[in-house]
């Protein structure tokens, strides 16, 4: 843990490390004090107004009818059956549990009391929102029974800063936004206003809770190096309470909070949209974190900024183009599988595409209709039945979707799609951007100028993945290093100093040399500096002929007058069924596609496919967080000696 903290006050300015100690000093008092805040409040009259404010729509059946028999909950591959007793602060998969003691002084990385990614996703109280839908669908009082007492269980076993539950700011904040959109499906129920039992649960223990929660959401910010995801997390969760239930505070804290997103939107995005954690499966957990404040702004009569919604749009607009023709997406970065609000049976369901719908309600904006994306849940609550009418009188967009580059963030897409079949399409992106975003760059991989491919929406090289964060330090190590991306890696090392986690040391910089896009034939050239403290460079050319359909990737690698083993690996994706044309030359299929990808590598690489090595790892691929399985490598490499610059090329040829 010293060496952490050491590594920790690297990344920090002195002005942070002043803030830091403001921070300790009021850890110092909670942990004295351990005040509840909600005793001045007077509920009753919350009670009274936020009833007041609740969309009366009818439950649209078709959308729900997933939720009638809804009994378990599904993340990370583990299964709660809701209907048993949870243990809040249980790990099940190490079988550990978190201690209940003040929340600040847990230790959550070294693994002593499990994984706490674990535990909070149960704890982000998720299920909450099915669980009240069936509710509605059945009107049988045993499902309020139910959804009731695992409230009452919640709040009774994490009392106020007690416990991994209140640890981290960002799951309060997730909790308060399902709060939220369970006391609209809630309360629209008549009956409910004359049941005691649960009017007296309201006054008594829920709002009391959302009101702790929004008192800590306020006191604990995520501030410099740490203000990403987690910051736009807590205006988000705050700005939805506040303009639900009306505390004391809140016309205050919403005013806070609004002007929060407005300012983060802007601070944490390109102007062209991107996100600037450069993790891309966290675009759509960031985005709602956004969107979910403007629709509840929209029904509470509040008006975000012009500005606001154009980086919405901009958003949406660079989903369009990260999506290939299934709906996947370029993985790179970190992925955790995170989602605001859990609106489906499916724990993997497309957020993405979920979003584009939003996208073209809110924008009436064809091109984000995708074709066969079809009006969701989410959207209901977001929108509701005028939203749906929106959506349902925009066209179906039947453009072909060409290669777009966004030169100035270093994100190049190339795409070949087909108007006489929209099943088919060539997709690569070339990764020339930044590591990630401020001095930690949290969730950013070592991974410049690293290239994905898909062939009609199948995945076929592929980005390792992530599969942990604190837990199985080795493993975490491994899927963020450069060495498990297709670039180009010297002597194994990293292009950033891996220091952490979540933390990165001399983070390099990206130059784009050039970016040609003419009708047939697309260039994109970068290079970047993290070789420099070794005195060498890497410099990446990928050439895309639209009309063979063939990419050529030129690797230009300088190198000093020392010896080194420079290192090419390419990550297929596990189901890739692989065709040995020669040593150099490779025939690659995924099963669900009728084309195939030839890579010719190298003559100058020695060549070796390597699938589920431990020691050291290589060959490892992750689909989901927590999750991973062995794949193919072909490991490339050439030993150099003295100083001289060597040039890899590789073709990618569609067949």
């Amino acid at each position: 843990m010293v060496k952490w903290y050491i590594n920790r006050l690297k990344t920090m300015s002195s002005a942070e490390i002043l803030y830091r100690g403001k921070q300790y000093a009021q850890k110092e008092r909670e942990k004295r004090n351990k005040k509840l805040f909600h005793q001045h409040q007077d509920f009753d009259k919350i009670f009274t107004e936020a009833i007041k404010h609740v969309d009366g729509s009818p439950m649209p059946v078709n959308l729900t009818n997933q939720f009638h028999r809804y009994t378990t909950f599904e993340f990370f591959g583990q299964i709660i059956n809701l209907e048993n007793e949870i243990d809040w602060h249980f790990d099940l998969q190490s079988g550990k549990t978190f201690p209940l003691k003040f929340s600040k002084d847990i230790d959550i990385r070294s693994g002593e009391y499990g994984n706490a990614k674990i535990v909070w996703e149960i704890n982000r109280l998720q299920f909450l929102l099915p669980l009240a839908v069936k509710y509605r669908l059945t009107n049988d009082n045993v499902d309020l029974q139910h959804w009731m007492s695992l409230m009452k269980s919640w709040v009774s076993k994490n009392p106020y800063l007690n416990g991994i539950n209140w640890y981290s700011n960002i799951e309060i904040n997730i909790r308060l936004i399902v709060w939220y959109f369970c006391w609209q499906i809630l309360w629209v129920d008549d009956r409910l206003k004359k049941n005691d039992e649960f009017i007296c649960f309201t006054k008594e223990v829920w709002l009391p809770t959302i009101y702790d929660h929004c008192v800590f959401s306020k006191n604990n910010p995520s501030k410099y190096s740490s203000a990403n995801n987690h910051l736009i997390a807590e205006y988000s969760g705050l700005f939805v309470a506040s303009v639900c239930w009306p505390f004391k505070e809140a016309v205050e804290w919403s005013l806070y909070a609004k002007n929060g997103l407005e300012k983060e939107i802007i601070n944490q995005h390109s102007e062209n949209g991107i996100n600037r954690e450069e993790a891309s499966e966290y675009i759509q957990f960031i985005t709602d974190f956004f969107l979910i404040p403007f629709a509840v702004a929209e029904k509470h009569l509040i008006n975000f900024s012009e500005i606001y919604k154009t980086y919405l749009h901009n958003i949406c607009q660079y989903i369009v183009n990260l999506l290939d023709v299934k709906g996947g997406f370029a993985k790179y970065g970190d992925e955790d599988d995170g989602k605001v609000l859990v609106v489906s049976n499916n724990p993997h369901f497309n957020n993405f595409l979920s979003i584009l719908i939003s996208g073209a309600i809110l924008l009436e904006e064809k091109q984000f209709k995708k074709i066969n994306n079809e009006f969701d849940f989410k959207n209901w609550l977001l929108w509701g039945d005028k939203g749906k009418k929106i959506y349902d009188n925009l066209e179906n967009s039947k453009d072909e979707l060409k290669s777009y580059f966004y030169r100035d963030v270093g994100h190049f897409i190339f795409k070949k799609t087909y108007t006489a079949d929209f099943n088919k399409e060539i997709y690569l992106h070339f990764d020339a951007s930044p590591l990630g975003f401020l001095s930690l760059a949290a969730h950013g991989h070592s991974d410049a100028l690293s290239v994905i491919l898909t062939l009609d929406g199948n995945p076929i090289l592929v980005d390792a993945g992530t599969y942990t964060y604190h837990t199985e330090k080795n493993w975490r190590k491994y899927f963020v290093s450069t060495i498990a991306h297709n670039t180009i890696s010297i002597d194994s090392i990293n292009q950033a100093e891996y220091i952490g986690p979540t933390m990165w040391l001399k983070h390099y910089d990206v130059e784009i040399l050039n970016a040609v896009q003419q009708p047939d034939v697309e260039i994109a050239i970068a290079k970047h500096s993290g070789y420099n403290r070794i005195n060498c460079s890497h410099e990446r050319r990928v050439e895309f002929t639209r009309e063979r359909e063939l990419f050529v990737i030129t690797d230009e690698i300088t190198v000093n007058n020392e010896s080194h083993k420079i290192f090419q690996p390419w990550h297929l994706h596990p189901e890739v069924i692989v065709e040995n044309i020669n040593s150099h030359t490779f025939i690659l299929q995924h099963p669900k596609a009728d084309r195939k990808l030839k890579i010719e590598l190298s003559q100058l690489l020695n060549i070796n496919v390597i699938k589920g090595q431990t020691k050291p790892i290589m060959g490892w691929y992750s689909p989901s967080f927590l999750k991973k399985e062995p794949t193919s490598v072909f490991q490339g490499s050439v030993e150099t000696n003295g100083s001289q610059k060597v040039i890899l090329t590789t073709f990618l040829q569609i067949i």
